[in-house]
């Protein structure tokens, strides 16, 4: 998928309409349409002001990686970062625990 294509869709699942977001990043409608048929390509701070207004990482909108986290996921991620190693030690050992449990629970009830 192109960054076009991305922003269009993002767009679209956030309810605005070229018009609403280019006001929000400080462009026009227009060229909000022209990036989406990839007819031009927005800069890096055009794409940081749009990732941003759609609540996605330059990442996802770039289609870099299919991952999409929403603000509150990297706000948590970033604020585990700040933590001692053996407190993340103590939090990615319980995620693993849940994830492990979640698989677990799939896996049997497909059977």
């Amino acid at each position: 998928m192109t960054l076009g294509e991305h922003i269009m869709l993002l767009r679209k699942q956030k309810g605005l309409s070229q018009a609403a977001l280019g006001k929000a990043i400080g462009t026009s409608g227009d060229i909000i349409g022209r990036y989406e048929r990839n007819i031009m390509i927005p800069s890096i701070e055009v794409i940081m002001k749009i990732a941003d207004t759609l609540g996605v990482s330059i990442d996802f909108l770039v289609g870099k990686t299919n991952l999409e986290l929403d603000r509150n996921t990297l706000k948590r991620l970033e604020d585990i970062a700040t933590l001692s190693d053996e407190n993340k030690s103590f939090i990615f050992r319980m995620i693993d625990m849940a994830l492990r449990d979640l698989k677990t629970g799939q896996a049997y009830a497909t059977k």
